[in-house]
Formats: C-alpha cells, sequence, structure tokens
C-alpha cells in the first residue's frame, strides 16, 4: 500500500472521513507475533459501538 493513499471510511450518518494510512497503522500492533487492534479503535474507526463490534465478532468466529 502507497504512504500517500488515503483510506475513506464511510459512518451511518453517510459522511466521508479521510484517515491517513499512518494513522491507521498506529492503531495496529504486535502481539506473539501477530497483528492486532483493540475492540475499541475498530470500533471508533467504524464509527459503531465497542459492544456491538464485540458481539459480531462472538456471532462470526
Amino acid at each position: 500500500m502507497h504512504e500517500n493513499v488515503e483510506n475513506k471510511i464511510i459512518n451511518t450518518k453517510v459522511d466521508i472521513i479521510d484517515y491517513q494510512v499512518e494513522d491507521i497503522k498506529n492503531l495496529i500492533y504486535t502481539i506473539r507475533e501477530k497483528q492486532v487492534m483493540l475492540d475499541s479503535d475498530v470500533a471508533m474507526l467504524y464509527h459503531y459501538e465497542t459492544k456491538k463490534i464485540n458481539q459480531a465478532v462472538k456471532r462470526n468466529i
């Protein structure tokens, strides 16, 4: 992925929010050689409740 590429996330209000690649990379952690994101960070990116994100993960293991 190119460093100057912007990712666009669309929230429920149909607003477009531009996130820089570096902003998203800073939310990714490496733990035991696996890349992970916190549930709260995923919820923030998608403008969704953390509780709902966790429910979706449990339903789609």
